[in-house]
């Protein structure tokens, strides 16, 4: 038998995708996560001067922050966008992506964290896990996002990293365990003790960055010891062999552990949790060292993509993506923003190669569209380049799409799952006190629509008002900010205004006929069904766990014997949801609502889909009424952190508000509450705490749920819209 050999040709191709392969092996895609003021962007900043990436150090209170590059967020001291950059470290090649912490811009978290490989969830040594930390463990979850935990600001008075420990698996449901623990505590937190490597490590030097291991302080042995058994016990739920070693009494090797601990967090069944304090500059070196070590390369995590035409539902139609520079190209596009350079779009490549010049398949509209510029983000600024591989996170110039498009080298190839966008839940209205600024405005609401999902633009059919819809009051507030300062328009707005939704809360049968005659063809369509309500919870039969509804709407279908043909049904359907958009009652989108036709009949002649869409939007406006709804109103979770001197007040505030408290906690001299609040009642709050507290309260909120609004105020809202409309 002859032996195969490689031409020389094929031994440099074969050399060159080993190359890039090691090259793709070296990259890690990561996300700084957190609630608001646990410290990302004061994180951030010190890895980008420990990486070389900067040459001194930026501050988000002084505004020099780099990666807070927009005038709004040094002024305001908050991430408003996310910004992405690319750092090296010991071989490591890292694209890092800085999230916003704030509620209200919770999708720059969730479409960053839709394309990341792994991320550093950031949480303070005092506050824990916060309302915000729960929102972003959700997301992980739901991209599967393997990650690491960093409590950081670890010299605050009340600093307790076990008590963050103990939160983590209580209200996170996660495997947590300290890779670290502090020398010394609060403003005496002087380093930390390595629990695998066993070594204290200490931060030397202006500004940190001369690291120094020592033996283990002798105060610390013991409980050094006794916390690095405790990690390996919980490690060996991982490994049988590890298991093995410790029942021998046999001391592990510290590859082996690190070799655990990087499948474990791969699987994400381990929350590894790392200890510093970036704005005094210690504890930040080792976390990078661990972004490294444990979180997965894109050839380390499964990438799916559904055959084009296939429900994303459809397991049969899921394709595994590889990422190999030399397949056929697939990418995401997850992030649009204007600049004065034109569109810009931040694209995830999973599969293939994307280069300058070359056209790509947007799979959702079949459209071929050229890609003129690459580029490499840091923050604001850019580094041109030719082409990108998979695994690459970069922005292009040149194709016109929205966000969570799938683009591909070949036409009707597959589509990527997309990404979640939350409903907004408070609207206002904008005009131009100018007339001549109106044009100025549409283009920036309509830019601002296309860079940010869960802004909505809408017009008012009775008023012919713009209306201007959005998570939250600071949401809506930095954007008619930024059309003043972007695009020197005036703005005139109106107070904001709730997103009601009308909901059932009796089933009832429906018999609705639409009969018209008027010479010619008539129209004739005859439906009967029962309208009901929807489940708020179903059974998963896989975790076997209570799962909320997500569905706002369900219609369903058992015609038998051919009463209704069935080319009639998707206009019933269609009928039914341009219906749901104006409820009976008070003109808000009706939700949890289920219908079930199950009888009906039709004319040979005068029955068509518009008499059937027509008799659907009759059979609503008449049977819903007696479905006795009732109005909803969003309710939202509120954290409040306050001087606990000043705690009788706030909760005192909280209940005249028609608020409902459900933890309330003391450390040292702060006072933290949790509880829920209606959010018509909730505008402005920001002041009335300010106020309260001598300036000393925070406070955050998000949105909970959907909640029965009491009969005295439904009545009242329903006679306000009724004036409106005269």
């Amino acid at each position: 038998m002859t032996a195969l050999t490689e031409s020389p040709a094929q031994t440099a191709a074969h050399s060159q995708k080993q190359n890039n392969m090691s090259n793709i092996a070296k990259l890690r895609n990561i996300g700084i996560s957190a609630h608001i003021d646990s410290g990302k962007t004061t994180l951030s900043e010190r890895i980008l001067f420990y990486t070389g990436k900067s040459y001194k150090i930026g501050e988000v209170h002084d505004g020099s922050a780099t990666m807070d590059h927009m005038e709004l967020e040094q002024e305001r001291g908050i991430t408003i966008t996310s910004a992405a950059t690319s750092v090296e470290w010991n071989g490591n090649f890292i694209n890092l992506i800085d999230t916003p912490g704030h509620v209200d811009f919770t999708v720059e978290v969730e479409r960053s964290l839709r394309v990341l490989d792994g991320a550093v969830l950031v949480l303070c040594s005092v506050g824990g896990v916060q309302a915000q930390s729960i929102t972003i463990d959700r997301q992980m979850k739901r991209y599967q996002v393997p990650r690491l935990a960093l409590v950081n600001k670890m010299d605050r008075t009340g600093a307790d990293p076990y008590r963050v420990v103990k939160q983590l698996k209580e209200k996170l449901d996660c495997d947590a365990v300290l890779m670290q623990i502090p020398i010394g505590k609060e403003q005496n937190f002087e380093g930390i003790i390595d629990l695998i490597e066993q070594k204290a490590v200490y931060f030397d030097g202006t500004q940190g960055e001369k690291i120094r291991y020592e033996e283990i302080p002798a105060n610390l042995a013991d409980e050094a010891k006794n916390m690095r058994q405790h990690l390996l016990e919980s490690l060996a739920m991982f490994s049988d062999e590890l298991m093995e070693m410790l029942l021998e009494e046999k001391e592990p090797e510290t590859e082996m552990i690190h070799e655990i601990v990087r499948k474990a967090v791969w699987s994400r069944a381990l929350t590894p949790v790392f200890l510093a304090t970036a704005y005094k500059n210690k504890g930040v070196q080792p976390l990078l060292d661990a972004v490294g070590r444990y979180l997965p390369s894109p050839l380390d995590n499964d990438n799916y993509a559904w055959k084009y035409g296939y429900d994303q539902k459809d397991d049969d139609a899921k394709m595994r993506l590889t990422a190999d520079p030399k397949a056929a190209t697939v990418a995401m596009a997850f992030k649009i923003v204007e600049d004065p350079y034109g569109t810009l779009t931040f694209m995830r490549i999973y599969q293939g190669t994307i280069a300058k010049g070359e056209t790509y398949f947007n799979q959702r509209t079949g459209e071929k569209q050229r890609v003129s510029r690459i580029f490499r983000m840091h923050a604001d600024s850019r580094e041109e380049i030719d082409s990108a591989e998979a695994g690459d996170i970069i922005a292009v110039i040149g194709i016109d799409c929205s966000s969570g498009d799938t683009f591909s080298s070949e036409k009707d190839f597959c589509t990527l799952e997309s990404m979640y966008v939350p409903e907004p839940v408070i609207q206002i209205a904008v005009r131009a006190k100018a007339t001549k600024d109106a044009d100025r405005l549409s283009k920036a609401l309509y830019r601002f629509r296309k860079e940010d999902p869960t802004l909505s633009i809408s017009t008012d059919p009775e008023s012919g008002e713009t209306l201007m819809a959005g998570m939250g009051e600071l949401h809506l507030d930095v954007y008619v900010e930024r059309i003043r300062r972007e695009y020197k328009v005036e703005v005139e707005t109106s107070p904001p205004k709730v997103n009601y939704r009308e909901a059932p809360t009796v089933a009832v049968d429906f018999d609705i006929k639409h009969k018209k005659q008027s010479g010619g063809s008539g129209q004739y369509a005859h439906i009967c069904g029962t309208m009901s309500l929807l489940p708020e919870s179903v059974l998963n039969e896989e975790t076997g766990k209570e799962e909320p509804v997500t569905e706002t709407f369900q219609f369903e279908e058992k015609i038998v014997g051919g009463t209704i043909p069935s080319n009639y049904i998707p206009a019933i359907e269609k009928g039914f949801r341009e219906s749901l958009e104006k409820g009976p009652v008070a003109g808000f989108p009706v939700v949890g609502l289920h219908i079930l036709v199950n009888d009906g009949s039709y004319h040979d002649v005068d029955s068509s889909d518009l008499a059937f869409r027509i008799c659907a939007h009759t059979a609503l406006r008449e049977t819903f009424p007696r479905m006795k709804p009732t109005l909803l109103e969003p309710i939202m979770r509120l954290e409040i952190e306050c001087p606990s001197q000043f705690q009788g007040n706030v909760v005192g505030d909280l209940n005249s508000r028609r608020g409902m408290i459900n933890i309330t906690e003391t450390v040292g001299a702060v006072c933290r509450i949790e509880g829920e609040i209606p959010l018509a009642e909730a505008f402005g709050y920001s002041t009335t705490l300010r106020s309260m507290t001598q300036g000393q309260g925070t406070f955050s909120m998000e949105f909970l749920k959907y909640k029965k609004v009491p009969n005295s105020i439904q009545e009242q809202i329903v006679k306000e819209r009724k004036e409106l409309k005269k």
